[in-house]
């Protein structure tokens, strides 16, 4: 039971098989009529322009950043979000950017956040070219932003001429869990990316979306960062296929995490709280346990996951976790805790 990330996931049988069928051509010639159908769909489901298929969700925040960018600009970001995080310093490296970095609710900044901790205009301060913000929190136990509050920021910046990136990873799990269309989201953002590689359960890719114009440079730094592929139609196909039936049963996977919340709450009072559960993470406290050591034991059991810290675990659901794995899971978890 592989808790560690829901990057985990393995291909179905029907993506595979849509993958196999996939009619391709030479992508960097545009000539690839998969990818192009994918870009296409995932343009017109977020109401904008045009859209672009990159290998990964790291790249697509780094192309988004050199796009709306230039060297010694300031980008705004929650301290623990991802591209802070996880993504190596390539935004400092590739972008040649600064981040100025605010503590957040769950991950989360807000206007008042934002506005408290703006820069004054004019020397010798950067520019504040850009805020970036995380769709679900990763750190932030996946809670959801929620259109107000990115609507609210929208407002701030457009006073300010700066940009939004909204960090989509996983914001099929937050329409999911809201109820709320794509283009609602898509209309906000100056740009957006999301991942087909997480809880959507294709095997690679992240997708770019914004007007033509921020695509069509978006496009020139996939090609400079190495990201231009030819018959990526393989690829495309398992994006379209995760489209068309993983989103829905996202849901499931929501459930499957507030199961396991419920039950190491119950069986080990304070190490976990269901109303925190907002989508498909979890986060533990272990309590007098080392993190790494409860991983460790877990890992003996079968139950796979990772620690956040010293004192805290990270759950993550997903496709390949049923209800019984979750429920399993959460009592390994709670064996181990209660020891």
């Amino acid at each position: 039971m592989d808790l560690r990330s829901d990057t985990v996931t393995r291909p179905t049988d029907d993506m595979r098989a849509a993958m196999a069928a996939a009619e391709v051509g030479d992508d960097v010639y545009g000539e690839d009529p998969t990818v192009n159908h994918l870009q296409e769909h995932v343009a017109t489901l977020f109401g904008r322009e045009a859209a672009l298929f990159v290998p990964s969700g790291v790249m697509a925040n780094v192309v988004s950043v050199c796009v709306h960018t230039s060297p010694g600009d300031e980008v705004v970001v929650e301290r623990n979000g991802h591209s802070v995080a996880y993504e190596d310093g390539a935004p400092a490296a590739v972008a040649g950017v600064q981040y100025l970095t605010i503590e957040g609710d769950r991950g989360r900044l807000d206007a008042d956040r934002i506005a408290a901790a703006w820069r004054p205009a004019g020397w010798p301060y950067p520019t504040t070219a850009l805020v970036s913000v995380e769709e679900t929190t990763n750190r932030g136990g996946g809670a959801v932003y929620g259109l107000d509050r990115l609507r609210a920021i929208r407002d701030l910046l457009d006073t300010r001429g700066t940009r939004l990136h909204l960090d989509g990873a996983r914001i099929f799990n937050a329409m999911v869990a809201t109820g709320v269309a794509p283009a609602d989201y898509g209309s906000i953002p100056t740009s957006l990316n999301f991942c087909l590689s997480k809880g959507l359960g294709a095997p690679v890719g992240s997708v770019i979306v914004g007007d033509a114009d921020f695509v069509d440079e978006a496009r020139r730094w996939r090609r400079r960062l190495g990201g231009a592929m030819r018959q990526a139609g393989v690829l495309a196909a398992a994006g379209l296929h995760a489209l068309e039936h993983h989103v829905d049963r996202l849901a499931d996977d929501h459930g499957n995490a507030r199961t396991i919340a419920e039950v190491l709450a119950d069986r080990v009072p304070g190490s976990a709280d269901p109303d925190l559960v907002d989508t498909n993470i979890v986060f533990v406290s272990t309590g007098d346990h080392l993190a790494a050591a409860v991983a460790t034991a877990a890992a003996d059991d079968g139950v796979l996951f990772g620690p956040a810290d010293g004192s805290t675990i990270r759950l993550v659901t997903h496709l390949d976790v049923d209800a019984a794995g979750a429920e399993r899971a959460a009592h390994v978890i709670a064996d181990l805790l209660a020891d």
